[in-house]
């Protein structure tokens, strides 16, 4: 292939990398808002009261790391059938994500709880993701890196 198809290809998987997060960001902070911070007193701080600035700005930095991944991630897999290539990838994103999430919540707050599940919900999303472009892959809609 050549190179505008190549950046093509990555443009589609960094673009369903982004909406799978988009997505797994929005149904988490549901499920935390309507779930868990009903019946956990201790993750009241994952409530999100209101779609402010904040929300926004969030969302859009977990779309942005989920472009991110999923261009990233179809170089990372290319044809091996490595598992610990696919895992390693996801396990990268999501750890650096969620422990840095812990990292600045140690300093700003006083629960560590909250942190914790953040830093799960992160590398949760970036497995959703590495399924759905596993998926795309396997059904041509991408194809994947070569050599």
């Amino acid at each position: 292939m050549d190179l505008m198809t190549e950046r093509l290809q990555s443009l589609k998987a960094g673009v369903l990398g982004g909406f799978c997060l988009f997505l797994a960001y929005l149904i988490t902070s549901l499920l935390n808002s309507l779930v868990l911070t009903e019946h956990f007193s201790a993750l009241s701080d994952l409530d999100i009261k209101s779609l402010d600035w904040r929300f926004l700005l969030s969302i859009s930095f977990v779309t942005f790391s989920g472009f991110l991944f999923g261009a990233t991630y179809r170089y990372i897999i290319r044809q091996d059938q490595n598992p610990h290539l696919k895992s390693g990838g996801v396990l990268a994103f999501g750890l650096v994500r969620g422990l840095t999430q812990i990292d600045v919540g140690v300093t700003f707050a006083s629960k560590i709880l909250p942190l914790i599940v953040m830093a799960t919900e992160s590398v949760l999303w970036f497995a959703i993701a590495a399924i759905a472009l596993d998926a795309a892959l396997q059904q041509g809609w991408i194809k994947p890196f070569k050599n």
